[in-house]
């Protein structure tokens, strides 16, 4: 995602791709520092050049938050746990380390993160910034699993934010596109490792809306997934337990088909390998969260502009649920949600179909994932968000040149 060569001339030639190849760019630099010193050096001299930054993790954004014709900043070389406390629920990890990276290094420490997403090839500094997250109504967004950050600001000053040390700035810095710096570091949260017991069945959609909201008392975790193709649902649970892994490897469930694609059979693993299903094939994504007592009506008109007007859509709706926090940003600030994915082929166009489905989210005030595809600007953003300018005076102050600001969050944030 991030190839170099060179022109006809000699020159150096930079450019770039999202993962699904929705978004590409052309960079005039891309940086890959080392390490901290050399990141900060990076950004001084984006500074002194009056150049615009921006950062990559892995590229799994489908907006263009990593788009950028100045510098563009990997942070794949800054991967790993830095050294903790013998005993404590807490880790260090440099914010380029890839969740899936994570899960394993936790696992070897006896430890885990206490929810994750069904996808996990992001970078941890990007997950956290766009409000990535999981399934299961008593669970935030892996951002609330936080306890501090450590940002490299537009003027190479590095602050250290948390809920006592700096924490105005650690509520905005929790979900922020990256608009008040880069991520270097992040401390989480963790809980003993365990492992999850999953499940999976068919059900029609009527069975499903009545007893999903049991289903996810009665576990710890639960999502469904619509397949258009057959009106089925198929459901997914799962549940701590004690028993031994299974040794069954995950499925992948992203591609159209059949219900029976999502029909697993039951495995147990540990939750780091549990939480994340593979993702081969490429598509584009929408997402928005909902309130939750909007969830199934939702659902229910998106169903049904599916098979009316969209019936040629073959790929699954995922249905989940978010407990509410306080981050300024986060699509589930001070409301418990029920975030709903609509999808399409990377190969296909989308923009029809998606623009259909966001006039559905508009209707029951839904909030965009900051990393999936949105056409949603700053005057209807800031009515949505109550601490949006809140945020903004606190950007503002951070940096007021906009060096972390291009033309596609220009257009979402500003105008």
């Amino acid at each position: 995602m991030l190839p170099q060569g060179r022109d006809d001339r000699g020159a150096v030639v930079t450019s770039w791709r999202n993962w699904s190849g929705s978004v590409t760019a052309q960079p005039r630099s891309i940086g890959r520092p080392s390490s901290e010193v050399a990141l900060i050096k990076l950004i001084a001299h984006a500074h002194h050049e009056r150049r615009n930054v921006r950062v990559t993790g892995s590229g799994h954004s489908f907006t263009p938050l990593c788009e950028t014709d100045g510098i563009l900043i990997s942070l794949d070389a800054l991967r790993g746990l830095l050294p903790t406390l013998q005993g404590a629920r807490r880790a260090t990890v440099w914010a380029g380390t890839k969740i899936s990276q994570l899960g394993e290094l936790l696992l070897d420490a006896g430890l885990a993160l206490e929810n994750q997403g069904d996808v996990d090839y992001q970078a941890v500094g990007g997950a956290i910034s766009t409000g990535t997250h999981g399934t299961g109504a008593r669970f935030g967004s892996l951002s609330t699993q936080v306890t501090a950050l450590r940002i490299v600001l537009a003027s190479g000053e590095v602050v250290t934010c948390s809920e006592s040390l700096e924490p105005e700035m650690f509520k905005a810095a929790g979900v922020s596109l990256g608009l008040l710096g880069v991520i270097s570091q992040v401390t989480l949260r963790l809980v003993p490792a365990f492992r999850l017991h999953e499940r999976t069945w068919a059900a029609s959609v009527e069975d499903c809306l009545a007893q999903f909201d049991s289903w996810a008392q009665a576990n710890r975790h639960a999502e469904f997934f619509w397949v258009p193709g057959c009106d089925e649902c198929a459901v997914k649970v799962l549940s701590i337990t004690e028993k031994e892994p299974s040794g069954v490897p995950p499925a992948e469930l992203a591609p159209p088909g059949t219900i029976a694609r999502y029909v697993l059979p039951e495995r147990i693993d540990w939750s780091c390998r549990s939480f994340p299903s593979p993702r081969t094939a490429l598509f584009n994504e929408m997402e928005f969260a909902v309130p939750i007592d909007s969830g199934k009506e939702c659902f229910l008109e998106i169903r049904e502009l599916m098979l009316s007007k969209h019936c040629a859509v073959k790929w699954s709706v995922e249905y989940r649920t978010q407990k509410g926090d306080d981050l300024h940003l986060s699509p589930a600030y001070q409301r418990d949600v029920a975030t709903i994915s609509v999808h399409q082929g990377a190969e296909i166009p989308y923009q029809p179909f998606f623009n259909d489905v966001e006039t559905v989210f508009r209707n029951h005030r839904g909030r965009p994932h900051w990393a999936k595809l949105h056409s949603h600007v700053a005057k209807e953003l800031c009515e949505l968000y109550p601490m949006w300018n809140r945020f903004h005076s606190l950007r503002e102050r951070l940096d007021p040149e906009g060096r972390f600001v291009n033309a596609y969050l220009r257009g979402v944030m500003f105008e």
